[in-house]
């Protein structure tokens, strides 16, 4: 048996671990844009990365080390992703490492960076960052707002994991995202820490798992980053594990930071949960749901609070997946808006519905009527305001 604690202050609570940010004059408005995390101790580590095929040069600098490595220095910049820079942005980042092992023992040191594509790292801002960092710091909101870009509001998360014989662990994460959000292993920066006595074969196993739902289940606008990164960090400090209670605790992580990045699509207003049932299988449900999220048309549909039920069935019929008029039956929260004997929508149910697409957030329900499968998918609308965030994104 185990509880969940809730716990503020992110990071904070995870022991083992320094963090902090500074500005360094990469975000024109003075907010933090370099940021660290760091341990005495080596920690060990899990990673994902984007399916991309343009990885960053921050991944194929990570990608270097040797299997299974530990490190001891995270290094995180916004502002500028350091993506298609060639070796040279791989170079950079030793460059800019040799620096910082003046002031700092570093152990295979790592670096994730988000921003704009195509520009090499500025060199001489980041390294003058480094004599503002104070190494022994444990800021959470600091290191949280340096890697943030588009966001409209700060992503962190932190649980206490208490298990019987009081006994307890730590884990907490924070994320950035909110536009390249695809579900084909959802834009952002993501990093888990944690205190927990987790082996290495289960961080990578539990890791793996956990983004299905959660990461990998999430649209904003159908577009996949260069940068994509999702790590596990622990410190394994608390000397304390069992894996089913730290796979619940990462899965609600996982979740919630997921759902978080879709709330703050660039300009979005609304969360919707896209849950196909009855696929023929679970592939074919995936398939699916992940099409409606994607669906521009049904994106729209979602700004504009039109229940539209006919961009639903188009999107699931294109999607390739096993379907048949005949079975499809597609509810909005619980409110019957499509089945082959209810195709037309009475003014009744027109209004019923339309209430449900005035809320924040609510379910759009398809079962396909053909088999088991099922699988729910997350996205957003997509209004004005995304046209105009991603119109000027380098300035």
């Amino acid at each position: 048996m185990f509880n969940l604690i809730s716990l503020k202050n992110g990071l904070e609570n995870v022991d083992g671990f320094f963090f902090g940010g500074v500005s360094t004059g990469l975000k024109a408005n003075g907010d933090n844009d370099l940021g660290f995390i760091r341990s005495n101790e080596p920690f060990m580590l899990s990673a994902k990365f984007t399916s991309n095929k343009f990885q960053a040069a921050p991944i194929l600098h990570f990608k270097r080390y040797p299997k299974a490595f530990k490190s001891n220095f995270l290094l995180l910049n916004s502002k500028n992703a350091n993506a298609m820079t060639g070796q040279n942005g791989v170079n950079d980042i030793d460059e800019i490492f040799k620096t910082l092992n003046s002031k700092t023992h570093l152990i295979n040191p790592i670096m994730s960076s988000t921003g704009v594509i195509g520009y090499r790292l500025n060199q001489e801002k980041i390294k003058l960052g480094f004599d503002k960092f104070n190494l022994n710091q444990r800021d959470s909101d600091g290191v949280a707002r340096a890697i943030m870009t588009t966001d409209s509001f700060k992503k962190e998360i932190a649980f206490r994991v208490e298990l019987d014989g009081n006994k307890s662990f730590n884990i907490a994460a924070i994320c950035k995202g909110a536009g390249m959000i695809n579900p084909a292993f959802a834009t952002m920066l993501c990093f888990i820490l944690t205190d927990a006595n987790i082996p290495q074969d289960d961080m990578d196993e539990l890791l793996n798992s956990t983004t299905k739902n959660s990461f990998d289940a999430i649209s904003v606008d159908g577009d996949t980053s260069t940068n994509d990164t999702l790590m596990l960090l622990s410190s394994a400090k608390s000397g304390v594990y069992d894996k089913e209670a730290f796979k619940f605790a990462l899965d609600k992580i996982t979740l919630e930071m997921a759902l978080n990045l879709v709330k703050d699509g660039e300009g979005s207003t609304k969360v919707v949960a896209f849950k196909v049932k009855g696929a023929l299988n679970t592939d074919e449900a995936i398939k699916a749901a992940k099409a409606l999220s994607n669906s521009l048309l049904v994106k729209t549909a979602i700004f504009g609070e039109d229940p539209n039920w006919g961009r639903i069935a188009s999107t699931i019929g294109a999607s390739g997946v096993s379907c048949d008029a005949n079975k499809l039956i597609i509810h909005y929260d619980d409110v019957l808006v499509y089945d082959i004997d209810h195709p037309e929508l009475d003014e009744i149910r027109e209004q019923k519905a339309h209430k449900v697409m005035q809320q924040d957030s609510y379910h759009i329900t398809c079962d396909l009527g053909i088999g088991n499968g099922e699988f729910t998918a997350y996205g957003c609308d997509l209004g004005h305001t995304y046209v105009k965030i991603n119109a000027d994104y380098r300035s």
